[in-house]
């Protein structure tokens, strides 16, 4: 059994311990698989022969898994590239999609404009943090703000937030 190669005859769990048995296979170069398989053997013998299961598989969609699909069919060019191992900054799609979700929860508008209106905000967020991204760096800031403090009767400049309603008040 050890020769044979063909998938038919026998089992990998048999063509493997044939191969062990006739020491074409030192013990220490046997697959890590192999002593799962002995310690934990399958229910049913994996046989190429074996009718596949009859398990029906249930979809997994999410509640914004539509608005994802939109957005990237709508872009027709690559202008929010990803950088997979970046996991401290999150995607534009993410940002999108934390947009459209807060247009969303306000409910003023329908789904069209809330769509549209995220758009253009997203572009906004988008445009900030390049603006962010590649102001000073953290440390030289650090470092101004000690020598320049900020006086303390000098006004901060207020922090502006956007009600949906107050946009679009005909």
């Amino acid at each position: 059994m050890a020769s044979s190669r063909l998938e038919k005859i026998g089992t990998i769990v048999t063509r493997t311990e044939g191969l062990l048995r006739s020491g074409a296979m030192k013990w220490d170069d046997r697959p890590l698989w192999y002593d799962v398989v002995k310690a934990f053997p399958p229910k049913e013998e994996p046989r190429f022969d074996r009718p596949a299961p009859n398990v029906t598989v249930r979809p997994i969609f999410y509640a914004e898994d539509a608005v994802r699909a939109k957005f990237h069919k709508l872009q027709t060019r690559s202008q929010f590239l990803t950088n997979l191992a970046d996991m401290r900054n999150k995607t534009a799609t993410q940002h999108f999609i934390e947009i459209y979700q807060q247009l969303q929860q306000q409910g003023a508008l329908d789904e069209e404009k809330v769509f549209e209106t995220a758009q253009e905000m997203l572009e906004q967020k988008l445009g900030q943090l390049k603006l962010e991204r590649t102001a000073t760096p953290p440390v030289q800031q650090k470092q101004q703000q000690q020598q320049y403090p900020v006086q303390a009767g000098a006004e901060q400049p207020e922090a502006k937030t956007v009600q949906l309603q107050d946009i679009f008040k005909e």
